[in-house]
């Protein structure tokens, strides 16, 4: 059996489509669709119309590919640029008007929560209490816990497009007053919940999402093509030396460093104020980065879910 998921960002849709064997999601085929939708969102942040139809052809076809690899079940889902857009209830329409598919409107707890199962299931239980970071084009989340569910689970509106986008605006590089702004308002919206964290004392720090690993890649992490098990991690003080290099490039130079890809250039200096301003509340040295994120632990959920069902069948047959 074949599964697939359609997670709709902010600056990508992706397909990911999967075996299914027992528990575990075994990749098989990806593709992205670059919308960069983020770019698109007014100053309401709502999305137009034209950005709309885009997302719609890109799920339409994200569904006939997924068809075509003979994916039985295709889940599609959004984060923070269709949650807080004013219009998400178009959006939604107009996907399944156009695919046929239903586009969720997945909740900030609910990504960490499933991002946190994902990161879990990788680094396995020799992890103990686990903190995850993961930074978002719209949202950040983090997680707590001692066991694969987790037991704090958060998302602020601090994500890496959107801090570039509220502090920033046209002004690249921006000056140093800006960024004083971004680390402010990073300490504001999650000093209580690093402060909970702490007290619980985690024995594993966690990073997932593509921001973060570009970041490590900068600071030295080994490049993608040596696999998913090559061990990788973010030093806090690699990142605050490499934190001086990108506020004083423009985007387009940053794009030119290991690790920083041209479409997410932009952002990286939002970002990488974000990873050492929240490493720094959390009293984190260094992160482990994880390759599982939030699109597998969809799959995953719905792989043990479905596990469940065939095992309650089983026993009424038996």
């Amino acid at each position: 059996m074949r599964v697939g998921v359609l997670d709709v960002g902010s600056n990508t849709v992706r397909l990911e489509i999967a075996d299914a064997e027992g528990a575990v999601p075994l990749p098989v085929h990806t593709v992205k669709y670059r919308l960069r939708l983020a770019d698109d969102v007014d100053g309401d942040g709502r999305l137009p119309e034209y950005a709309v139809e885009r997302l719609a052809e890109a799920a339409t076809a994200a569904d006939e590919e997924a068809r075509s690899w003979g994916v039985t079940r295709l889940t599609a889902f959004a984060t923070a640029i269709v949650r807080e857009a004013p219009n998400r209830t178009r959006i939604v329409e107009t996907v399944r008007k156009h695919s046929g598919l239903d586009l969720a409107i997945m909740s900030g707890r609910r990504e960490a929560e499933l991002t946190f199962l994902a990161a879990r299931r990788w680094m396995g239980w020799r992890a103990g209490p686990m903190v995850l970071l993961d930074i978002g084009g719209g949202s950040v989340e983090v997680a707590f816990g001692r066991s694969g569910v987790p037991d704090l689970a958060v998302s602020v509106p601090l994500g890496a497009g959107l801090l570039t986008r509220e502090h920033f605006g046209t002004a690249d590089p921006p000056p140093p007053e800006q960024l004083r702004a971004v680390r402010r308002q990073v300490r504001h919206q999650l000093r209580d919940v690093t402060a909970r964290v702490r007290w619980e004392q985690p024995h594993t720090a966690v990073a997932t999402s593509r921001t973060l690993h570009q970041l490590a890649r900068l600071c030295g992490a080994p490049p993608g093509r040596e696999g998913p098990f090559t061990p990788r991690y973010l030093k806090r003080g690699r990142l605050r030396k490499e934190l001086g290099r990108l506020a004083r490039l423009p985007a387009e130079q940053r794009a030119d460093l290991p690790g920083i890809s041209p479409a997410r250039a932009g952002q990286a200096l939002a970002g990488a104020l974000v990873a050492h301003t929240t490493m720094q509340l959390l009293d984190l040295r260094t992160l482990t980065l994880c390759p599982w994120a939030l699109r597998e632990g969809v799959l995953i959920q719905q792989l043990e879910q479905e596990a469940a069902l065939r095992f309650e069948q089983d026993e009424l047959d038996g």
